[in-house]
């Protein structure tokens, strides 16, 4: 396209071009707003994936104010995965136990895991109130019993229907996924958010809870 052909276009039509362009282009850029992860999380298409640990001071926040309301806007393209890091805190498998026992009963009865009845947030909501708020350790590494109680408690379910499904396949089936967890909080630390298993999130970038949904639309479209 020449200089000259571009100047003999009428005025109206290069703005309408211009301002077709400005719409189109995208507000974010990789290396800045978020990363392509080099190893993808496999099984991971349309959906949002939180790296979290229950020790983490950062993804109690980030749970208290942003996942929900992002990913409330977001269900429409991307559905919400909750991945825990078994990896950190002293109490990380057993952490990770409880969670995928808990996502899979919610699962089964249809509850949002962000609903006030799921059991999953229960837990995870118990966790953090005891280790972050409460300054609760269960001696450090040396109670896992009492560790798992406080979740169980939380959730209403008894120690033998948590061992009966503990064995179940889809529940160590997630406990296996969850293990790509690690190389990705590996990166930037956590909470981690992962858009359909391939683009990092950021989070230092966070704007705002539209922009990050803004983001994550973008990233779930390519």
């Amino acid at each position: 396209m020449s200089v000259k052909w571009l100047a003999s276009l009428p005025r109206s039509l290069i703005l309408t071009a211009a301002l077709a362009f400005s719409f189109s282009a995208s507000a974010f850029t990789e290396g800045t707003d978020y990363m392509e992860l080099e190893k993808p999380i496999p099984d991971a298409d349309k959906t949002l994936i939180k790296i979290f640990s229950y020790d983490c001071p950062f993804c109690y926040k980030y749970d208290k104010a942003v996942t929900g309301p992002v990913s409330e806007k977001v269900k429409d393209v991307v559905a919400f995965t909750p991945f825990h890091l078994e990896t950190k805190g002293k109490y990380g498998k057993q952490g990770s136990e409880v969670f995928a026992v808990m996502l899979a009963r919610d699962r089964a009865a249809g509850i949002s895991l962000f609903d006030d009845n799921s059991q999953f947030k229960k837990a995870k909501f118990a966790y953090y109130t005891a280790y972050h708020d409460k300054k609760e350790r269960w001696s450090d590494g040396k109670d896992p019993a009492s560790f798992i109680k406080t979740g169980l408690d939380a959730a209403g379910v008894s120690q033998a229907d948590f061992e009966a499904a503990l064995n179940d396949p889809a529940v160590q089936e997630t406990l296996e996924k969850w293990k790509a967890a690690y190389e990705v909080a590996k990166i930037q630390g956590v909470p981690a958010y992962v858009v359909n298993g391939k683009y990092l999130i950021y989070t230092k970038n966070i704007k705002s809870i539209d922009s990050m949904a803004e983001l994550v639309r973008e990233l779930a479209a390519k």
